[in-house]
């Protein structure tokens, strides 16, 4: 359904620009740091909920266009553990609109074989809020198709904590060795579990750098940064990000093959 309709802009640009990518080396884990909201409604003297608004917009064509074109996992970065420090009417936009998506965009992932995770310390969202979460994961956890991780109330160096915790305690009433605890392990015990590692990581807004995401996932990602801020972030400018990233020599600490 979505790949019929995705591009309805009269050049098509989009829909070209994903066309002519290399199906054979596109990333299996794509993940973007959506940044640039409150600066694009700035521009345009409007208030900062306007650009957030508009963002939910940008990321439904994204998802569309990592849909059409295969991409296995999308992580997208909706809300920091550090973003608990905005002003408090900022913060419950950000929280309303987060539930309008779940509400608004839901049926349409489970039409299209999307599986929506949310990762993160979902335990500090409300209780009704955790319980919309709960049932948009169960309503997907059957899909198949693109694996949509929303991170919310997320931090990097939490979720490695939280994960080298998890391996304490399960090593303080003898269920692990000391001597056993590898990157797997680890790994395991991460919010997106099971998942590849991030090979590719986008940033629009400008700013080039990581903000506490996904440290332990990107450790080998090739980046990706653009001055656009996201709402103004097209399927053309996703497709552009994954042909850079075709272009890249993927060493892994090694030599060019």
């Amino acid at each position: 359904m979505w790949k019929k309709f995705l591009y309805k802009n009269e050049k098509n640009e989009g829909k070209a620009a994903l066309d002519n990518l290399d199906k054979a080396l596109l990333p299996v884990h794509v993940a973007v740091i959506m940044d640039g909201n409150g600066r694009w409604a700035k521009k345009r003297g409007l208030p900062r909920t306007a650009g957030h608004k508009k963002g939910v917009d940008a990321l439904r064509e994204i998802v569309k266009a990592a849909s059409a074109i295969d991409i296995k996992y999308l992580t997208v970065y909706a809300f920091s553990t550090e973003n608990w420090k905005r002003p408090i009417t900022e913060v419950d936009f950000l929280m309303k609109l987060f539930s309008y998506y779940l509400d608004s965009e839901i049926e349409e992932m489970n039409k299209n074989n999307v599986r929506l995770k949310v990762v993160g310390y979902v335990e500090k969202l409300s209780e009704n809020l955790q319980k919309q979460v709960h049932n948009a994961e169960d309503r997907t956890v059957e899909n198949t198709g693109l694996t949509l991780n929303v991170a919310v109330n997320y931090g990097g160096r939490d979720e490695i904590v939280m994960a080298v915790r998890k391996i304490a305690q399960m090593a303080a009433v003898g269920k692990v060795d000391a001597s056993a605890v590898d990157e797997q392990m680890v790994d395991n015990n991460l919010y997106t579990a099971y998942q590849p590692p991030v090979d590719l990581l986008i940033r629009t807004g400008g700013d080039m750098r990581i903000s506490n995401f996904l440290l332990w996932q990107c450790a080998y990602a090739e980046l990706w940064f653009t001055e656009k801020n996201w709402p103004d972030f097209q399927p053309d400018d996703f497709a552009a990000a994954v042909q850079s990233y075709q272009t890249r020599d993927r060493r892994f600490g090694g030599l060019s093959k």
